[in-house]
C-alpha cells in the first residue's frame, strides 16, 4: 500500500485526516500497535527494506568480457587453425583473447571495489510507540500502522501520515529535488492530485528531519514506499547497450559477412584455376586471419581502460568500460539542480533594511564575506538598522552549525543556518549575543501562522519580541517601519513599496524572509507578540550556483552539447536559475520553454517529443517525468547523460545512455543506477569526463582506421597476387605476425593520442553515425590498396632478382613481408589525422607512437637477423640492396597519403561560402559515387 493506494477509499493518504488513516491501517494514535499484531504484520508483509541491487559475481564479470562478436570471430579463427594443425597460430590468437579479457576484468573489478568503498553500511533504527511505550527497533522491522517518533537529525524510516508535529521540517531533496526544507502539518488536507513535494501531511522514507519533532503513522514500508517504488522501476529496466557496444557489434557482423564472402570467393576462384581444394582452404583461412583485426578487441578494451584510469584521476569513477566512450558521444546532459548545478548551501545575499539595500558577498557556510552598498564596503557596526536585522535573524533561530569537522555541518534548517553565517560575516558572535539577549519564550514556525517569534530580555532588562517569516504576513501585522533615524508610522505607500521590494527579490530566485520586532510592555499578553510590530526589512537568500556551473554550461554549448535542467523546485525559482545559467536560450538565441510538471501529466508520445525539443528547464517534476524526458530525447536520436544524486534520479540514471551520480551527496540507489560516479560532486568533473570521452572516441576512430587499412593491405596483397597468378607473397605465420606486432603496438600508441586543444569546440559525433561509413570505408580501401600495391611491387622485384626457386621465392616473400611491415609502421603516423599532414602537424607529439614504431622496427629486423626466428617465420637474410628496396617501397605510401592531405587542405583553404566548414573526418579522395 502506497501513498497513492488507500485501502479504505479512493482518497490517497495525504488527503485523509489522521483519524481516517489510523482507522484504515488499524492502528491507535496513542498506543500504537500491539507487539503480537506487529509481529503478524511483519510476517505477512515482510521487512521494511529495499531490495539491494544484486552485484555481478566475478565469474559474470569475466563472462562479460567475451560478449563480443569480434571475440567470436577470433575464437572461430583459432579453431580453424587448430583443425589445420597450425597450433602456433591458434595459440597466438588465444593469447590476444585472454589479454583482452584480463584488461576488461581488472578494470571493471577495480571500479566495483572503489564504488563499494563509497557506501555507508551502517544499520538504521527507528523510535516507535508500541502498546503505549516508546522503544527503539531496527528500521527494517517497521510495519504498516506503526506509530513512529521523529526528531531533528533523524532519517525517516518509512512513509507515514503526520498526526502530530511541532515546527517539523523535512529535507526532501533526495526524493523531490527541492533544496528548501518542507514544513509539515497534521491538520491540513492536501488535494488528491498534489505533487509529491506539496504533500505537507506526509513524510517519506529516506528523507531527513531538519528541524522540529513529530509523530507519524506508517502507511507504507519497503518496496511499497515512494523510494521503494522508484527502486522497483529502476530494477525493471534492462541494462542498455552503449553506442560503442552497438557499433562494434554492427561492425563485427559486417566484418563476419565480408570475411566469409571473401573466403568463399578465394576458394572458388582457386578451385576453378585447378588448385588443390585443401590448399585453397588454407589460403582462405590465411585471408580470414588477415581480415579479422585481432588487435581490435584488445586495443579497444585498453583504450577504454586507460580512459577509465584517467577519469579516475579526474575524480570520475567509471563503473562500466563502454561508458567512457558514451560520454564522448553525449549530445544532451539532463542535470539535476540541487547539489549539482547549485551547492545545496543556503546563503544570505541581500538585506533590504531601512530603505537601503545591502549586498552580502561570500557563499556557503564559510563565515567569509563583506557587506556592500553601491559596490562600496560598509562597516556593520556603524549601521544600527542592519545590526538589528542581523540580531533578529540570528536570535529568532533554532539552527546550529557544527564546525568541528573539515566541512561545517548544519543542525537544523539550512535557511536559519544562513542567517547565522551572515551574522558571523559581520564579525558578531552568536554565543555572546545569546547571553546578552537570553530567550524567555518562543512561538515556533507553523504553516498556519507563517512566522516564528521569540521573546528575549535585552541588556537593559526590557523585553522584546523578534519575528521572522512571510513578508505578506509581517507587513500586514506591522504599524511602524524602520528607517535610518528610527521607526516611523507605516503608510499604505510604504507598505506597497515593501511589497514591490519583496517581489523584486523573489523574481531573482531568492527565498525572501521578513524581519520585525516590538518592544513589549512590562505586562504583555499573547496578542502583544504579533501586533503593533515594527517592520525592519527583508532578507533574500539563495542556494548559490556552483562556481563552475555557468562556465561548464558555456563549454557544453560550444561543444554542441545541450543542457537541460530538471528540478523539483518551484517554477519561478527554476526559471531564474535557468536564466542565470544561460539555459533560457539556445545557441542561436532562440528563447526556450520552462515547463511545470503538472503540464506533463497528460502528454502523448508526440507531445513529449515536442516538449523535450523546446524546453530548457523542467520544474516540479516527478521521477516518472524524468524517465519520460530521457526516453523522449533518446527516441529523437540523442545520446543522453543524466546527472543526479537523489533517489528520485535513479530511474532516469538507469535509463540514460550514461548515468552520472554524485559520490558525496549521492544516495546508494543513485550510485547503483549510474554508469559514472563523480567522487568530488564537482560539475566541472563531468565536463572533463566528456572531454576525455571525446578524446577516446577520436582515438578509437584513429586505430580502427589504422587496423582496418593495414588488414585490408594484407588481404589485397594475398588476393592480388593470386589474381595475377603469382605465388602467395606472405605465409600464414607472417600474416599473424603482422596482425600481432605491427597492428597492435602502433594501434595501442594511437589509442594514447593526446587531446587536441579544440576537442570541446567541435560538435559531438553523430550518435546515429556508424563507425564504418561509406566515406570512411573508401578511405580504408584506397589506402589499403596503396600499401598492398607497394608491397606487391617489392615482391615483383624480388621475383625478378632472385627467381622463383624455393630459395628465391623465400627471399622475395621476405622482401614483401618486410615492406608491408614497415609500410604499416609508417602508416601509423599518417593515421594520427585524416586531414592534417605529418609535415604540418600541430598537436602535441605522441611519444608512445615513436616508442611503438621503434619496437616494431627492432622486431622486424630480428625477424630476418635471428636464425631461430627466421626458421619460425620462414624468412631470409637481407643485403644492402634489399634494404634500399624495402625503404623506398615502404616510404612510398606515406608520401602519397601526406601529399593528398596537403593538396586537399590547399583546396579547402580557398575562399568558400560563408559558414562552410571542413569536416573533421572524411575521405581524403573522392568517394566512388562522386567519381561517377
Amino acid at each position: 500500500m502506497t501513498d497513492n493506494d488507500s485501502s479504505t477509499s479512493q482518497k490517497p493518504w495525504h488527503s485523509q485526516t489522521p483519524d481516517e488513516v489510523a482507522s484504515a491501517v488499524r492502528s491507535n494514535v496513542l498506543r500504537g500497535l500491539d507487539n503480537a499484531d506487529a509481529a503478524q504484520r511483519l510476517a505477512e508483509h515482510g521487512l521494511n527494506a529495499l531490495e539491494v541491487t544484486k552485484q555481478r559475481s566475478l565469474l559474470q564479470v569475466v563472462a562479460h568480457q567475451f560478449r563480443s562478436l569480434t571475440v567470436g570471430l577470433l575464437v572461430a579463427a583459432a579453431g580453424i587453425a587448430l583443425l589445420l594443425g597450425e597450433t602456433t597460430e591458434a595459440g597466438a590468437i588465444l593469447v590476444v583473447i585472454a589479454l583482452n579479457a584480463a584488461i576488461g576484468f581488472f578494470t571493471e573489478w577495480k571500479a566495483a571495489r572503489a564504488l563499494h568503498a563509497l557506501r555507508n553500511e551502517s544499520e538504521a533504527f527507528a523510535r516507535v510507540v508500541r502498546e503505549g511505550k516508546e522503544r527503539q527497533i531496527p528500521a527494517e522491522q517497521l510495519v504498516l500502522g506503526d506509530l513512529v517518533l521523529l526528531a531533528e537529525g533523524d532519517r525517516v524510516p518509512a512513509d507515514g501520515r503526520v498526526i502530530e508535529q511541532a515546527h517539523l521540517k523535512v529535507d526532501e531533496a533526495v526524493l523531490t529535488g527541492e533544496s528548501a526544507p518542507v514544513a509539515k502539518a497534521e491538520a491540513a488536507l492536501v488535494e488528491p492530485d498534489a505533487p509529491l513535494g506539496d504533500r505537507i501531511t506526509m513524510v517519506y522514507m529516506g528523507t531527513a528531519i531538519s528541524a522540529g519533532r513529530g509523530k507519524a503513522v506508517v502507511t507504507a514500508t519497503g518496496a511499497r514506499t515512494e523510494v521503494g517504488r522508484i527502486g522497483t522501476l529502476v530494477a525493471s529496466l534492462a541494462e542498455h547497450r552503449t553506442p560503442l557496444e552497438a557499433k562494434l557489434s554492427e561492425l563485427s557482423r559486417v566484418l563476419l559477412l565480408v570475411v566469409l564472402a571473401l573466403c568463399a570467393v578465394i576458394i572458388l576462384v582457386g578451385w576453378l584455376r585447378g588448385n588443390d581444394p585443401l590448399v585453397m582452404l588454407e589460403v582462405g583461412v590465411s585471408l580470414a586471419i588477415a581480415a579479422v583485426p585481432e588487435g581490435l578487441v584488445a586495443v579497444t578494451t585498453m583504450t577504454l581502460a586507460v580512459g577509465m584510469q584517467r577519469m579516475a584521476r579526474m575524480k570520475a569513477l567509471v563503473r562500466r568500460l563502454p561508458a567512457v566512450e558514451t560520454l564522448g558521444s553525449t549530445t544532451v546532459i539532463c542535470s539535476d539542480k540541487t547539489g549539482t548545478l547549485t551547492r545545496n548551501e543556503m546563503t544570505v545575499s541581500v538585506y533590504n533594511v531601512a530603505g537601503q539595500q545591502t549586498q552580502v558577498t561570500g557563499t556557503g557556510y564559510a563565515p567569509k564575506g563583506m557587506f556592500m552598498v553601491d559596490d562600496s564596503k560598509i562597516d556593520v557596526a556603524e549601521t544600527p538598522p542592519l545590526q538589528l536585522a542581523l540580531r533578529i535573524g540570528a536570535l529568532c533561530n533554532d539552527a546550529k552549525l557544527d564546525r568541528t569537522g573539515i566541512l561545517p555541518i548544519v543542525l537544523g534548517d539550512p535557511t536559519e543556518a544562513a542567517l547565522i553565517v551572515a551574522l558571523e560575516k559581520a564579525g558578531m558572535d552568536l554565543g555572546v549575543l545569546q547571553k546578552a539577549y537570553p530567550r524567555v519564550r518562543e512561538l515556533p514556525f507553523s504553516s498556519e501562522t507563517q512566522y516564528m517569534a521569540t521573546v528575549h530580555t535585552t541588556p537593559d532588562g526590557e523585553r522584546v519580541v523578534y519575528l521572522k517569516g512571510s513578508p505578506a504576513v509581517l507587513l500586514n501585522a506591522s504599524v511602524f517601519v524602520l528607517r535610518p533615524g528610527g521607526a516611523v508610522p507605516m503608510t499604505e505607500e510604504t507598505r506597497a513599496a515593501e511589497r514591490d521590494n519583496n517581489e523584486s527579490l523573489a523574481s531573482s530566485a531568492l527565498r525572501v524572509l521578513a524581519l520585525a520586532y516590538r518592544n513589549l510592555p512590562a505586562e504583555y499578553g499573547e496578542q502583544d507578540l504579533t501586533r503593533g510590530l515594527t517592520f525592519v526589512g527583508l532578507v533574500g537568500m539563495l542556494d548559490p550556483l556552483r562556481d563552475e556551473a555557468q562556465e561548464t554550461i558555456a563549454i557544453c554549448r560550444s561543444a554542441g552539447i545541450r543542457t537541460i535542467m530538471i528540478t523539483g523546485d518551484q517554477l519561478a525559482t527554476a526559471a531564474e536559475i535557468g536564466r542565470q545559467l544561460g539555459l533560457d536560450r539556445d545557441a542561436q538565441g532562440t528563447p526556450l520553454r520552462i515547463v511545470h510538471g503538472r503540464d506533463l501529466a497528460t502528454l502523448s508520445d508526440a507531445g513529449w517529443t515536442q516538449v523535450v525539443s523546446e524546453t530548457a528547464v523542467f520544474a516540479r517534476v516527478s521521477p516518472e517525468h524524468k524517465f519520460h524526458i530521457v526516453d523522449s530525447l533518446q527516441r529523437l536520436g540523442h545520446v543522453v547523460a543524466m546527472t543526479g544524486d537523489g533517489v528520485n534520479d535513479a530511474p532516469a540514471l538507469r535509463k540514460a545512455d550514461v548515468g552520472v551520480a554524485m559520490g558525496i551527496r549521492g544516495t546508494d540507489v543513485a550510485k547503483e543506477a549510474a554508469d559514472v560516479v563523480i567522487t568530488d560532486d564537482n560539475f566541472t568533473t563531468i565536463v572533463r569526463a566528456i572531454s576525455q570521452g571525446r578524446v577516446i572516441v577520436n582515438n578509437i576512430i584513429r586505430f580502427i582506421h589504422y587496423l582496418f587499412s593495414c588488414n585490408a593491405s594484407e588481404l589485397f596483397t594475398v588476393f592480388g597476387s593470386m589474381l595475377i597468378g603469382w605465388p602467395l607473397p606472405l605465409g600464414v605465420l607472417q600474416i599473424l605476425w603482422l596482425n600481432l606486432v605491427t597492428d597492435i603496438f602502433p594501434a595501442m600508441a594511437l589509442a594514447l593520442e593526446p587531446s587536441a586543444p579544440d576537442v570541446m569546440n567541435q560538435p559531438p559525433r553523430d550518435p546515429q553515425r556508424p563507425l564504418m561509413t561509406l566515406g570512411f570505408g573508401w578511405l580504408i580501401v584506397w589506402q589499403g590498396v596503396l600499401l598492398s600495391g607497394c608491397t606487391l611491387a617489392a615482391f615483383a622485384v624480388g621475383l625478378h632478382w632472385y627467381g622463383d626457386s624455393d630459395s628465391g621465392l623465400q627471399h622475395a616473400i621476405t622482401l614483401a613481408f618486410m615492406t608491408l611491415a614497415l609500410a604499416q609502421v609508417l602508416h601509423a603516423f599518417s593515421a594520427r589525422s585524416q586531414t592534417r599532414s605529418v609535415f604540418t602537424f600541430s598537436t602535441p607529439k605522441n611519444s608512445w607512437l615513436w616508442g611503438a614504431a621503434l619496437l616494431c622496427v627492432l622486431m622486424q629486423v630480428s625477424a630476418v637477423s635471428l636464425s631461430w626466428l627466421r626458421d619460425i617465420l620462414d624468412t631470409s637474410p637481407l643485403v644492402t640492396a634489399d634494404w634500399s628496396l624495402i625503404g623506398a617501397a615502404s616510404a612510398a605510401p606515406v608520401l602519397v597519403i601526406e601529399l593528398v592531405k596537403l593538396a586537399k587542405r590547399t583546396i579547402g583553404a580557398r575562399p568558400t561560402a560563408p559558414g562552410a566548414a571542413v569536416p573533421a573526418y572524411g575521405p581524403l579522395l573522392p568517394t566512388p559515387s562522386a567519381l561517377k
